[in-house]
C-alpha cells in the first residue's frame, strides 16, 4: 500500500493503482481471447456440430454462436464475458463523465452524450443475452439478444463518432483527432462487414451455396473484431488517467 493519498481532505492508503489504459487493454482482451480459443476448440475438436447447418453442404468455418454453444467453449465464453462486463460499465460511465464535463449544455451533444451512455448500456446488455442464452438452448432469445447487441453497438459508434468530431475541433491534442479518426475507420469497416455478413447469411439461407457460411463466419468475426478495435481506442481518450483503490480507514497509522 502507499500512503499519503488526500480524499476530501483526509489522509487515505493507496491500495492499488492501474492505469485506465491497462484497465481498457485487459477488458478488450478478454472476448478476443474467449472468441480465438472458442473458434479454435471449435475448429480442431467440434468441426462437424460447429459447421453443419440446415443445408447440409460443406463449410470450413464455425460461426461464433454455434462456437460458444458448445461445451467447453460455452463455458470460456462465459467466463470471458461475464469478467469483462464490469469494467465495461466502468468505461461506459467515464466516457459519460468526460462528455459532460465538455458538452455542458451543449445541444445537440449533451442529449447524445445521455443517448450514447443508454446505447452504451444496450449493447452491453446484448452482449450478456446472447453470451449467457446460447443458440442451442432459446434460439429466440439468442437471436433478439445478437440483434440488440448489433443495432446498439452500431448507434453508440454512430454517435460516440459524432461527439469526437466535436472534441477535435476545439482540441489541441494529437491523440484526440488520432483518436476520432481511427474510430470513424474502425466504424466503417464494422457497417461494411455487417453488410456483407448479412448478405452471405442471406445467400446461405436462400440458395444453400457451399462457402456462403463459412464466409458468413468470417465477416462475423470481423464484425466482433471491429467493434473491439473501436472500443481499444478509449486507450488515447484515457491516456492519463488512473484507477485508484483507496482505503476507508480513517487511521492515519493504517
Amino acid at each position: 500500500m502507499i500512503p499519503g493519498s488526500n480524499i476530501f481532505g483526509h489522509e487515505r492508503a493507496l491500495v492499488l493503482r492501474v492505469s485506465f489504459a491497462t484497465c481498457i487493454v485487459g477488458t478488450v482482451c478478454l472476448p478476443l481471447f474467449g472468441l480465438v480459443t472458442c473458434v479454435f476448440i471449435s475448429s480442431a475438436f467440434h468441426f462437424d456440430d460447429s459447421t453443419g447447418t440446415h443445408c447440409q453442404v460443406p463449410n470450413y468455418l464455425p460461426s461464433i454462436s454455434a462456437s460458444i454453444s458448445l461445451s467447453p467453449e460455452s463455458h470460456i465464453w462465459r467466463f470471458c464475458i461475464g469478467l469483462h462486463s464490469a469494467p465495461r460499465l466502468l468505461v461506459a460511465f467515464s466516457y459519460f463523465s468526460l462528455y459532460n464535463a465538455r458538452f455542458d449544455s451543449k445541444f445537440p451533444e449533451s442529449l447524445l452524450t445521455c443517448l450514447n451512455l443508454a446505447f452504451s448500456m444496450c449493447e452491453n446488455l446484448g452482449l450478456l443475452l446472447l453470451t449467457y442464452v446460447s443458440s442451442s438452448e432459446t434460439y429466440f432469445v439468442h437471436k433478439e439478444g445478437f440483434v440488440l447487441f448489433i443495432i446498439s453497438s452500431l448507434i453508440y459508434m454512430t454517435i460516440t463518432c459524432r461527439l469526437w468530431r466535436s472534441i477535435k475541433e476545439y482540441s489541441l491534442c494529437y491523440e484526440d483527432v488520432k483518436s476520432h479518426h481511427w474510430k470513424v475507420r474502425f466504424l466503417i469497416l464494422n457497417v461494411s462487414c455487417c453488410a456483407f455478413a448479412g448478405f452471405f447469411f442471406w445467400k446461405h439461407n436462400m440458395y444453400c451455396e457451399s462457402g456462403s457460411y463459412t464466409l458468413f463466419a468470417l465477416f462475423e468475426y470481423l464484425v466482433v473484431i471491429s467493434n473491439m478495435a473501436f472500443h481499444l481506442t478509449a486507450v488515447w481518450d484515457f491516456r492519463s488517467r488512473d484507477i485508484m483503490v483507496i482505503s476507508s480507514s480513517e487511521d492515519k497509522n493504517f
